[in-house]
């Protein structure tokens, strides 16, 4: 299956589960709970409260080596909004992609993501475990705080603006 041709199903439509592609162009789904929907809330608040250019939103599909992911929470510069904006599929793959793990995914999996996100052009590539740690990747490997946001902080709390 294609990308396009989940995109246009309307039985696909308004399912409440994250709807990716496998290389071999089967569809994946993953359910989502309010845990994993609250910390994509917390993520995209404070990316887009600690830069003023560009824009942080969730669930963006990307075009990867292995077919279509997407991406729990993204931050896209206006350059590369320019680009994505209008496509069904980002052809490149926001500055920033984040994965939040859930109870469903493995180590293995989320290694695999953030290096299709990175092959996909992604600058860094943020994991969130099940305490909200965060951890934080370029191409060189592990950092011990983003490059390109600095003050975003090793772990989210609770609620909006509160640190753990």
């Amino acid at each position: 299956m294609e990308w396009q041709e989940v995109c246009e199903n309307k039985y696909l439509k308004d399912l409440p589960f994250k709807i990716e592609l496998n290389k071999w162009g089967q569809i994946v789904m993953s359910p989502a709970k309010p845990k994993h929907s609250i910390c994509q809330g917390l993520i995209t608040d404070l990316l887009n409260s600690l830069i003023e250019q560009g824009m942080a939103f969730p669930e963006c599909a990307i075009d990867t080596p292995d077919n279509v992911k997407v991406a729990d929470v993204v931050w896209a510069s206006d350059a590369r909004l320019d680009i994505i904006e209008e496509e069904d599929v980002a052809s490149i793959a926001p500055e920033i992609c984040v994965e939040v793990k859930s109870a469903s995914n493995t180590i293995k999996e989320m290694e695999e993501k953030k290096d299709l996100y990175l092959a996909a052009k992604a600058e860094e590539v943020w994991l969130c475990d099940q305490t909200r740690r965060m951890r934080f990747y370029n191409r060189q490997g592990e950092l011990g705080a983003s490059l390109l946001v600095p003050d975003f902080p090793k772990q989210i709390g609770r609620r909006k603006g509160i640190e753990n």
